[in-house]
């Protein structure tokens, strides 16, 4: 066993080994080693006081102006109270002690011109702040004027800790285990050469440069290997996981000059688009070849990428096969179904009176259909009748049996645990070909990372006849304003157009079922930013909407995820035919519904949906003819809240947009710490700010696993990406 497996138990004892795991969940040498410091300070400088956050604990760095202690008068015991400056402002720190020897001590430790880390819970007092018997570290004062000079400009690690355990406390403990390591302790993952190209300290190297160093640069230095070596077991475990691909044995469909894709691209009223037909090339080629194809296909909001999925779909079907589109939702599975029928025509009527002679069948099937439709769509399904399946989640029942699935086409990939992904492609026999479908365009990063074991598509251009999108921010405190954003709607109606309004949550009595995430931007008491009021909810603004003077006669529907399944395609289909004018409704028509009429989308509470979600609203209209209008009605919010509003109307660039929306979210695990448990893999990586790192990292991963793709040669890489991505996250990379 290597010693940074070694439980920390041996090395700190039991008593602090059990506040290690307590408190932040480290158990053993190289937990602890890589428990890194989330900032630094500098003994000489003092923390600013003044941006110090009601409610937040936080660890700081100031000079001691007063010390008293006195009789508490309504209860036992002694109050000491201290105030303590940056050299601009003050905050007072107060103690309780039973004993008086113990304000004593206060005062003896905390004496005037002290310089001290301070660590607590910010509270208000009478309006003022304070630390509430905060744990205290005095710092070394009385050193020769040498040492003096050079400890005031070594940095102070901060470390992440808690109000059971101390920076201070930490930092001892990463000091006793580094004591004891020696260089063939730590075995080193990243290769010799690639240390050596890159002038790269060691991995125990760069942990002395990062928790104990003398000056920044040193921090620098050691943060820059862990980075790189942070993306390279990443993309090592994706480079394997590519190369286990490639060589797996897969059905191969190459076109037919006389299939159903030739008889419906002879049909097509318009031409592809060039990236259309760019990336349907590289699809038609992997599809013919004997190896499963895994490619992402991104593209902006209505680039046709389900046309591009569906020629696909033909193409397999073409061979004998069938092809499942799984979608997120019920609402869009039946939109799919429907579209997917109508572009085919008679030949999706193989089987009817009146089908093509080469026709197959567009089957449906979701979790609330009727049972004699659902007996139907599983007969079509598992005789092979239906060489097309459209589906949600039903698709992943056991019960459901395909004769011969050859390719599985995920809508909206970020909706779907590994596990029901995987459910679905072992229905297939041989391992099906796989084309991921997202229209919420991703950054080059989060490709090369998240999606790093798919090979990449993107569509950028819109078909011809799609148009502009005007995009506002009203503030719902301007009544004025508000009254204006009904008044357009009405006059986007009488000019023969239709609406959508989008609310957060569904309403009434029962928990919301669909709401979005709740912000943590931290609005609320004590943070200084406007309390929030509940979310607007749709069964509410129906009603209201109904009685408003501005939207009188007005034909006024909502749909929302606990309607019955018949009730919400009776209430889709009458918006789509034009028999709604006005349609309220949750997040849940936020992809793939498709009503070119409909021109205008108000989204109110626009600021408890993130940016992805508002332009993937925004989508909905400007389809047809007409001009599209969003409106995003926002109340008091965070001002990073209403920043990220404000980016979404600023532009329709949805890979803009992306970036945008990843420098505002934490990083995350990206290999998905909420699916598969335990500890992040990421600490220093940066997706946003390391793209280069990651670019670098994927570059040097894939030489080294094409030519030793069982890492024989790289023994402690390989027990690195074991030990670092575990078993769990190593099956969801084979699944993903």
């Amino acid at each position: 066993m290597s010693r940074m497996e070694e439980s920390l138990t041996r090395v700190l004892g039991p008593r602090t080994a059990k506040a290690m795991e307590s408190a932040l969940g480290l158990r053993t040498v190289g937990d602890l080693l890589r428990h890194y410091p989330r900032r630094y300070a500098h003994r000489g400088e003092l923390t600013d006081l003044g941006s110090l956050v009601e409610g937040e604990h936080v660890t700081v760095v100031a000079e001691v102006v007063s010390v008293t202690t006195r009789r508490m008068r309504n209860r036992p015991g002694w109050l000491g109270e201290a105030v303590v400056t940056d050299g601009r402002g003050r905050v007072r720190l107060t103690f309780f002690y039973r004993h008086e020897y113990m304000a004593d001590l206060l005062t003896a430790k905390l004496r005037p011109g002290t310089t001290a880390l301070f660590s607590g819970k910010v509270e208000s007092y009478r309006d003022q702040l304070q630390l509430t018997h905060p744990d205290f570290e005095p710092l070394p004062g009385a050193l020769a004027e040498d040492e003096a000079q050079a400890l005031a400009g070594q940095p102070l690690p901060i470390y992440p800790a808690s109000a059971r355990l101390q920076t201070w406390s930490i930092e001892r403990s990463v000091h006793v285990v580094l004591d004891t390591l020696e260089p063939h302790d730590v075995p080193d993952p990243l290769p010799a050469a690639l240390r050596e190209r890159d002038q790269l300290p060691s991995l125990l190297d760069a942990f002395h440069l990062v928790h104990r160093p003398t000056d920044l640069e040193q921090v620098e230095r050691g943060e820059r290997r862990l980075r790189y070596e942070e993306a390279f077991l990443l993309q090592t475990a994706l480079a394997r996981r590519r190369a286990a691909a490639a060589v797996l044995p897969a059905s191969a469909y190459p076109p037919r000059d006389d299939g159903l894709l030739a008889a419906f691209d002879a049909r097509l009223p318009f031409t592809l688009t060039a990236g259309q037909s760019r990336v349907g090339d590289t699809i038609a080629a992997e599809l013919s070849r004997p190896h499963p194809m895994h490619r992402l296909l991104q593209g902006e909001v209505g680039s046709g990428k389900t046309l591009v999925a569906l020629r696909a779909m033909l193409q397999v079907v073409d061979g004998g096969a069938q092809a499942a589109l799984l979608a997120p939702t019920e609402v869009l599975a039946v939109q799919h179904q429907r579209s997917i029928t109508a572009m085919l025509g008679d030949l999706a009527a193989g089987g009817m009176l009146g089908g093509h002679d080469r026709a197959t069948r567009v089957a449906l099937l979701t979790g609330a259909m009727p049972a004699a439709a659902r007996r139907a769509a599983l007969l079509d399904i598992a005789g092979g009748a239906a060489g097309i399946v459209v589906g949600t989640h039903a698709l992943l029942q056991e019960h459901v049996e395909f004769a011969d699935l050859g390719l599985v086409v995920v809508d909206e990939q970020h909706r779907f645990g590994v596990e029901q992904r995987d459910a679905l492609r072992a229905k297939a026999g041989a391992p099906p070909h796989v084309l991921v479908m997202t229209a919420t365009p991703i950054p080059r990063t989060v490709a090369m990372t998240v999606f790093g074991d798919l090979e990449l598509s993107t569509l950028t251009e819109l078909p011809g006849g799609r148009q502009p999108i005007r995009t506002h921010v009203v503030q719902d405190a301007n009544e004025r304003w508000v009254r204006r954003v009904w008044q357009r709607v009405r006059e986007e109606v009488d000019a023969g157009h239709q609406a959508y309004v989008v609310c957060p949550r569904i309403g009434g009595e029962d928990a919301p079922d669909d709401a979005p995430p709740p912000e943590e931007d931290g609005a609320g008491p004590g943070t200084g930013a406007p309390a929030r009021r509940p979310e607007v909810a749709a069964l509410d603004v129906v009603t209201a909407l109904r009685a408003h003077p501005d939207l009188a006669g007005l034909r006024i529907e909502v749909l929302h995820g606990r309607l019955g399944a018949e009730e919400k395609d009776t209430v889709m289909a009458a918006f789509a035919a034009g028999d709604v004018d006005v349609l309220v409704a949750t997040t849940v028509v936020e992809v793939g519904v498709d009503v070119p009429n409909a021109t205008t989308m108000v989204v109110l509470d626009a600021d408890r949906f993130g940016v992805s979600q508002l332009h993937q609203l925004r989508g909905r209209v400007g389809r047809g003819s007409a001009p599209g209008l969003c409106l995003l009605v926002t109340g008091p919010a965070p001002a990073a809240t209403l920043a990220r509003v404000d980016a979404v109307a600023g532009t329709t660039d949805g890979f803009r947009l992306s970036e945008i929306d990843l420098e505002q979210r934490r990083e995350g695990d990206v290999l998905g710490a909420a699916q598969s448990g335990g500890r992040s893999s990421l600490r220093k990586l940066r997706l946003r700010r390391d793209e280069g790192v990651i670019a670098q990292a994927r570059q040097d991963a894939a030489e080294i696993v094409a030519a030793d793709p069982e890492l024989t040669g790289y023994p402690e890489l390989a027990a690195a990406l074991a030990t670092v991505l575990g078993e769990d996250r190593q099956a969801f990379l084979e699944r993903g």
